[in-house]
């Protein structure tokens, strides 16, 4: 497995996603090492120092006013750890916890947090050794960081709470730690604070969302050549000379895609000419490069804000390069929260554009010749009936997913706490909205196939004819009514497994 340097430079949002989803592992880069030792030291000697420091040798938060002797530090980190790791609901993916894991570790390796050498050491060899903490959906509320779910991760670096180990396994952390020839670690001053106040979990959920709403919008604009196709309607609004009237890149790129996916239709040159009686399409078909381009434009503002947090050194407080260790508000998960919460708007208009595509399909006074609801004997069989049903109630909870969660904000802390980001359940719907889109997508995939086929003997290009043809592996052609929702799964792993991505490669290029 490769192994990702971890240093003070910023990672890149490719590395994240190899990283979270067990890939790539890590090692900490001499400069990193170097760095940490180095600010360590000026920790060491404010723990000297009888005049108390923030984070260092007193409380937190709202007990930050408590000076804490020294022969009680290792007890206060202990219980810092220990009563912050109060996270509750189901369990974070791995992909996540191992995102932030990853995030704070190169947090770490900045050298501005003033965690031991040994303390990174131990958290990179569990990322390498695929011990995951179990981390609860509920506990973080975007500011003060990822608190909840970043304490079970340290927790787990103690040797206390439950990970899952290589093999998926639940299991005791201590137990698993020491399968993997990892010494459990005793925190020291600052280093509780350190590991838990960032906004890793944030960042992870948006890195990886920003990946995955990628290629889902390259599928979106698939399914929707396909179902354009089906629909007879036309690709001349996809030309590149009307959308340089209107320069914004998204739409620029889906429109070449589409444009590309039609090219050499035989169904499209069917109805081309002065006898075609239709003006316009529909805007579901029309208009699909405005809606997917500017899905594409709002991915690549969120971008701009992952790579500034990417480049970001949070946690509060912080060691500057001449020792001084100051208070901050960095750890606010606003620019974070608000980045999610805009990238579900147009997941969730990208997927009501899908189904309205789908509904004309079904509907024989709109679907210009296509058996109602594409079934083998209407009336005996319902065809994609139900399915649409599917794909309806999904955009309908991504239209409730895409109310912001950063609007809100709950006071907590005894009122030291009195504004928060909410980021963390920005990103949480996030990933429950791509799971809906991908659904969406599936439903379109199968029922744009499913048309294409019905209009045999005419063919469609041999762009949408070859991602028709992958979706035969795995899903047969028209026929009687059959026990669908295996169906729908079968084509969500397809969009999933990036084999629609690999077979367009050549002909999108």
């Amino acid at each position: 497995m490769q192994h990702i340097p971890i240093g003070p430079e910023p990672l890149t949002r490719g590395q994240v996603v190899d990283i979270a989803r067990g890939r790539a592992g890590v090692h900490l880069t001499a400069a990193a090492e170097h760095g940490i030792a180095t600010t360590r030291k000026h920790i060491e000697a404010l723990a000297a120092d009888p005049n108390p420091t923030y984070g260092v040798s007193t409380g937190f938060g709202a007990l930050a006013v408590r000076h804490i002797p020294q022969d009680r530090r290792t007890a206060l980190q202990k219980s810092f750890v220990r009563s912050h790791a109060a996270g509750a609901g189901a369990e974070v993916e791995p992909e996540v916890v191992r995102a932030l894991m990853l995030l704070r570790l190169h947090t770490v390796a900045t050298g501005r947090t003033g965690v031991r050498l040994e303390t990174a050491r131990s958290l990179a060899a569990m990322l390498n050794a695929g011990i995951v903490p179990i981390v609860h959906e509920y506990g973080s509320l975007g500011c003060s960081g990822d608190l909840a779910p970043l304490a079970s991760a340290a927790l787990a670096l103690t040797g206390e709470g439950e990970v899952t180990d290589a093999e998926g396994r639940r299991r005791p952390a201590a137990e698993a730690l020491a399968e993997a020839g990892i010494e459990p670690i005793v925190l020291a001053e600052k280093e509780g604070l350190a590991l838990t106040n960032g906004t890793d979990g944030m960042l992870g959920m948006l890195v990886l969302a920003q990946h995955d709403l990628n290629a889902l919008l390259d599928i979106a604009d698939v399914t929707a050549a396909m179902s354009i196709e089906a629909l007879l309607g036309t690709d001349r609004v996809f030309a590149a000379d009307l959308h340089a009237l209107r320069p914004h890149p998204g739409q620029a790129v889906s429109a070449a895609r589409i444009a590309a996916l039609l090219a050499d239709s035989p169904i499209v040159a069917s109805h081309r000419g002065p006898d075609c009686p239709r003006v316009q399409d529909a805007y579901s078909l029309r208009c699909a490069p405005q809606v997917h381009g500017a899905a594409r434009d709002t991915v690549a503002h969120t971008e701009a804000v992952a790579e500034r947090e990417l480049a970001a050194a949070i946690d509060n407080p912080v060691v500057l390069d001449d020792g001084r260790v100051e208070s901050n508000g960095n750890f606010h998960g606003a620019p974070l929260a608000y980045a999610l919460d805009f990238l579900a708007i147009p997941l969730a208009d990208v997927a009501s554009m899908a189904e309205r595509r789908t509904d004309r399909m079904l509907d024989v006074a709109r679907s210009h010749g296509l058996p109602a609801f594409l079934a083998d004997d209407p009336g005996v069989d319902s065809g994609h009936m139900i399915a649409h049903y599917t794909q309806a109630g999904m955009v309908s909870e991504l239209k409730r997913l895409a109310a912001p969660a950063s609007v809100d904000s709950i006071p907590t802390s005894a009122m030291q706490e009195d504004h928060v980001s909410m980021g963390w359940h920005a990103a949480r719907k996030l990933r429950r909205g791509i799971d809906g889109l991908t659904t969406v997508l599936a439903v379109e995939l199968l029922t744009a196939a499913r048309a294409l086929d019905l209009r045999a003997p005419l063919t469609p290009s041999p762009a949408t004819g070859a991602v028709r043809d992958l979706l035969r592996r795995r899903v047969p052609g028209p026929g009687p009514d059959r026990h669908i929702a295996p169906e729908i799964a079968a084509a969500e792993d397809l969009i999933r497994s990036g084999e629609i991505a690999d077979e367009l490669a050549g002909r999108l290029s």
